[in-house]
């Protein structure tokens, strides 16, 4: 990881932006606040590559920022990457003791299976192995319907949970994979599901196992877990995630990997030579973009006067760390957007404004902008209420 600084020349403020919080008040910097939250990196930076995949895509893993891309948002069959938002659900909805039985409609799975019995239980843990590691269509139907009763409901949830997470071409039939006409993602969509998936903990932890052991009712010994992803050994950093096989959908691959402080989430569909393919594409990705941190939590970006409060000099200070994948031959900008004037009162932590970090003309991360310390209002009407409030405390 490194940090690059900017100069105070190289700030850039947007008049309009300012025009619009004046006039707006303490409302815009409300507004403010909501904006970040429903903010999402744009994908316009993203340099369109060659590829052997049918589709691919490498994103950032904390912003999402697409870095390179190859016809990723084309519909496509994924395979058993689907696991991926059964995994997610599981998590959750469900604690990782709670006992799941496998019912007449898992018994016999075609396909990957981790070769469960009707009416064999397993702790929701176990089966998230038996899913992720060995890939286990079975335990997919197993988990579906422990959580909603039926395949067919679990798949609503799975696409409703897809809407949610802005994946607007994304449509689960099955929660398993195997070729069912209508099931389809996108590469991008894709990676956005994975992103989801790897702010869970336990998720990682499952995803990033190579080998594990998980009961087998009925037998002297337990099922041994080999997990199907060779990148996991192969490349350095790597941190997941899941395999995908079918002829319908071809070879396919979502991968992650953490480096220099930069975690990035590739995903290559319907590729021959997915494992190296997608070695080469992260690989590329690691060495044309680098983390940038253009402010600290808690550092000052300005001090600006404050009136009605006897003119007290205000920090203005980043809520957050800024920073974001950058292009390592070129300088992200940081934009700030802040009011002309501020006026007391104002809380400590009270939001003010935004910190934008830009990379080609696209934000790739914001922070809000707050009041370092608490200024009270200084006038007429405010000292007289003072001194009576100090008055009867005689």
């Amino acid at each position: 990881m490194h940090k690059q600084r900017m100069r105070e020349e190289s700030f850039q403020e947007e008049g309009s932006s300012h025009t619009f919080f004046r006039r707006l008040g303490r409302w815009g910097m409300l507004l403010a606040a909501l904006l970040l939250v429903l903010w999402h990196p744009g994908k316009a930076q993203a340099e369109e590559v060659a590829s052997s995949a049918a589709s691919a895509i490498v994103i950032e893993a904390q912003h999402g920022t697409v870095l390179l891309a190859h016809q990723a948002e084309v519909e496509r069959p994924m395979a058993s990457t689907t696991k991926i938002m059964t995994a997610l659900l599981a998590l959750e909805e469900c604690d990782l003791t709670e006992l799941v039985t496998a019912g007449r409609n898992a018994f016999g799975v075609p396909g990957t299976s981790i070769y469960l019995s009707e009416g064999e239980t397993l702790t929701m843990e176990d089966m998230l192995y038996g899913l992720m590691l060995a890939s286990g269509n079975d335990a997919a139907v197993a988990i579906a319907e422990h959580i909603d009763g039926s395949v067919e409901a679990f798949c609503q949830r799975m696409t409703a949970r897809a809407r949610e997470l802005g994946c607007e071409h994304t449509v689960f039939l099955t929660p398993h994979g195997l070729p069912q006409d209508g099931h389809y993602t996108t590469a991008y969509d894709l990676a956005l599901i994975a992103r989801e998936a790897m702010t869970n903990q336990t998720f990682r932890q499952i995803v990033s196992t190579t080998r594990a052991t998980i009961p087998w009712e009925g037998r002297e010994y337990d099922r041994i877990l080999n997990n199907k992803n060779k990148l996991l050994t192969t490349y350095t950093g790597a941190t997941g995630i899941k395999t995908g096989y079918t002829r319908a959908a071809g070879r396919c691959l979502v991968s992650s990997a953490q480096r220099d402080g930069m975690e990035l989430i590739c995903v290559v569909l319907n590729c021959a030579d997915w494992f190296n393919e997608s070695t080469r594409l992260l690989d590329a990705a690691f060495a044309d973009y680098g983390w940038v941190t253009l402010l600290d939590a808690g550092e000052i970006v300005r001090e600006m006067t404050v009136e009605v409060s006897g003119k007290t000099m205000l920090p203005i200070v980043a809520q957050g760390e800024l920073g974001g994948a950058a292009p390592k031959d070129s300088l992200p900008a940081l934009e700030l957007e802040l009011p002309d004037q501020l006026e007391a009162p104002i809380d400590r932590g009270e939001v003010l404004g935004l910190a934008r970090m830009v990379v080609r003309g696209e934000t790739v991360a914001q922070v809000p902008l707050v009041a370092g310390e608490a200024v009270t209002r200084d006038d007429f009407p405010h000292r007289i209420q003072h001194y009576f409030s100090l008055w009867l405390t005689l």
